[in-house]
């Protein structure tokens, strides 16, 4: 019988990084997984929940959910783990909360009504 090679990605651990490096690794695995409209977001200077939003947007609630579930595991591979994720249960927003940067996952009806990136993107 052959034996099959099986690859493993090797990940640079992301424990410790500042805010703008975590915001920039999660919006490569939003575009990896074929995320739309994907924006890193400087928030700092307009609310004090967090230095980065990642926006994103998702086809359909499957993907939303896929795309968030995505971000949860290879970050945790990275040696990052969210302090909380919100809306599980929604079909249309997920958050993923880690700390300094939080991940916005929507639909598209979602994000428009919400319109995070009028709120907080510069003009």
């Amino acid at each position: 019988m052959d034996q099959l090679e099986i690859k493993s990605e090797s990940l640079v651990s992301l424990e410790g990084a500042d805010a703008k490096t975590l915001a920039e690794a999660i919006a490569e695995v939003l575009d990896s997984k074929k995320g739309h409209d994907i924006k890193v977001v400087h928030v700092a200077d307009k609310t004090v929940i967090a230095e980065y939003f990642v926006i994103c947007t998702g086809n359909s609630s499957t993907q939303v959910k896929a795309l968030a579930g995505e971000v949860e595991y290879k970050m945790e591979q990275r040696g990052v783990v969210p302090y909380g994720v919100e809306g599980r249960d929604n079909n249309s927003w997920l958050i993923v909360d880690y700390s300094h940067v939080i991940v916005h996952v929507f639909s598209r009806e979602a994000r428009e009504f919400y319109n995070l990136d009028k709120l907080y993107c510069d003009r």
